[in-house]
């Protein structure tokens, strides 16, 4: 079973330099983070071998969070080889999410 890629500092920019990643950047208190959880793990499984899903906790990674200028959670990156093309803010359908990733594959 695939699984999402726990991002952190140290294996960030080596996750998300090649091909499609999507970032999830998100908290264990934040209420919609925990309510698209099962879509972002559906979505790493669907999209095994295509794109890389990846997830950042906010608490734990700040720095990255103000890297990317997260103000407030969830906040969805969507990155093509290293660059940031494309975000989504708050809660979306997996449709929605999926839509973006095949977008850019």
């Amino acid at each position: 079973m695939a699984k999402y890629v726990e991002l952190t500092n140290e294996n960030f920019d080596a996750t998300v330099a090649e091909g499609v990643t999507m970032v999830d950047f998100w908290a264990p208190w934040c209420g919609p983070c925990r309510m698209i959880a099962p879509v972002v793990e559906e979505l790493a499984e669907e999209f095994d071998g295509k794109a890389t899903i990846g997830k950042v906790n906010t608490d734990e990674q700040q720095e990255l969070a103000v890297k990317f200028g997260i103000r407030s959670i969830p906040s969805i990156l969507f990155f093509k080889d290293g660059e940031v093309v494309d975000q989504m803010v708050g809660a979306a359908s997996k449709d929605a999410f999926a839509e973006k990733l095949n977008a850019l594959l």
